[in-house]
């Protein structure tokens, strides 16, 4: 076929007069056996859902192992392959000398992909296209998918149902090592009325920094797209608090010190970033204080002026990646400081009025039993009534009898002064 195709290049190269049909007619089968280039076909092509093409190369694709072939042709010279991404753009190749293959990084393909080979023979480039769709009805495919790692050992990946998906609907996952020699399905679904819409696992050996997930599904009724992601391992795990937590404190300062996490991946210290929560406890409750952020590089370890001598405190310490803060959960409160509340002016406020209820109450027992009697403080004396013959005369005085002077009578005269008016003078 190709030496046809050579021999088609050499009579059209021949020269023919101008306007010769013969010219005409051989560049146009010239034209018909040649490859569509990728960078003519218009978007409308390149969306078509045709995975075979009638090449010359014969291109096919796997997108299990993200490789790229065609059938090797002699004199074949240097070339490119060329990924089309619809999110990252173009993923280019170099093709090896005498090798008829290329293999990309593994990239999600759900939203479908157009591949290109170029290739040069006999000092001729030559270059194929072929459009590699997300087969099945629009809408099916899983969604919301996400995964977390948790206590360094576990993780967890859920999904939701397609809105377009099928009642019977069932999805699976699978879960590949970026190097593409250990692929693994999920052991353990989580089920939403019988659909699978979750996955645990308790063993993550044998997975790469770069992971790649399917989940593909299977209906009675129509076919259910796929949905595949790549993940990198360390942005989706969560780490635990800091261990061995300790306080330590001298009169003017306090010393918190912790030890890293236990991670899936041995990390260094400047990969970490620590959150502390430290509060004052009170008799009201605790008050909530500003949240302290400490890098990873500083020994873990933080000082901070000794805020009272019998102020009790709490601290709680978090940690997440340095380069995004996705904090992780708390760890249990360690206290320091002396268990008695600090003193207040409220505390000596209440003391003061203890001690002043106390003394009145001791100063009316003693008047209600010394001052109360009668021996003490005698009633204040009361003129006798006459008039009132009461034969008590308890604390009455009486007074003692008026004596007459010595020279004169018992009895007093009276003498009876009578005013006596001028007669008029001719009486």
């Amino acid at each position: 076929m190709w030496e046809r195709q050579a021999a088609a290049w050499r009579n059209a190269a021949r020269p023919h007069p101008s306007g010769s049909p013969t010219c005409a007619l051989a560049m146009a089968a010239l034209l018909s056996t040649l490859p569509v280039p990728s960078f003519l076909l218009t978007q409308e092509h390149r969306d078509l859902p045709t995975v075979e093409q009638n090449s010359s190369l014969n291109v096919k694709f796997d997108p299990k192992m993200t490789k790229l072939t065609w059938d090797c042709q002699e004199n074949a010279t240097y070339g490119e392959c060329v990924l089309i991404h619809k999110e990252k753009g173009q993923i280019k190749k170099k093709v090896k000398d005498k090798e008829c293959q290329c293999t990309f990084q593994d990239c999600s393909l759900h939203g479908g992909v157009t591949l290109t080979v170029e290739v040069n023979i006999n000092q001729r480039r030559i270059s194929e296209t072929l459009v590699y769709p997300n087969p099945g009805g629009e809408g099916t495919a899983a969604q919301n998918f996400s995964c977390l790692i948790y206590n360094a050992d576990f993780m967890n990946c859920t999904w939701a149902k397609g809105q377009a998906a099928p009642n019977d609907v069932q999805y699976f996952l699978y879960i590949r090592d970026s190097k593409k020699k250990i692929e693994r399905e999920c052991p353990r679904y989580l089920k939403d009325s019988g659909t699978h819409v979750g996955c645990h696992l308790q063993d993550l050996s044998g997975l790469t920094s770069y992971s790649y997930f399917l989940v593909n599904g299977t209906s009675q009724e129509t076919g259910i797209q796929f949905f595949d992601s790549v993940l990198l391992l360390k942005e989706i795990e969560q780490y635990d608090p800091p261990n061995n937590i300790t306080v330590y404190c001298n009169e003017s300062h306090c010393f918190i010190r912790w030890e890293k996490p236990r991670t899936r991946k041995t990390r260094s210290i400047r990969e970490f970033q620590y959150q502390l929560d430290i509060q004052r406890q009170s008799n009201t409750g605790s008050s909530r204080n500003q949240l302290i952020v400490v890098s990873g590089d500083s020994g873990n370890k933080y000082s901070f002026p000794r805020p009272g001598l019998r102020a009790k405190h709490t601290v709680k310490i978090r940690t997440a990646d340095a380069r995004r803060a996705h904090w992780g959960a708390w760890s249990q409160p360690a206290g320091f400081g002396s268990a008695e509340p600090e003193s207040s002016l409220v505390h000596i406020y209440l003391l003061v009025v203890l001690g002043t209820l106390v003394c009145g109450l001791t100063v009316s027992c003693l008047f209600k039993r010394f001052l109360g009697t009668h021996r003490l403080f005698p009633p204040i004396p009361r003129i006798k009534d006459k008039l009132n013959n009461n034969p008590q005369i308890d604390h009455q005085i009486i007074w003692e009898k008026f004596t007459h002077d010595v020279g004169k009578g018992d009895k007093e005269e009276v003498l009876a002064v009578e005013e006596v008016t001028e007669a008029p003078a001719n009486a």
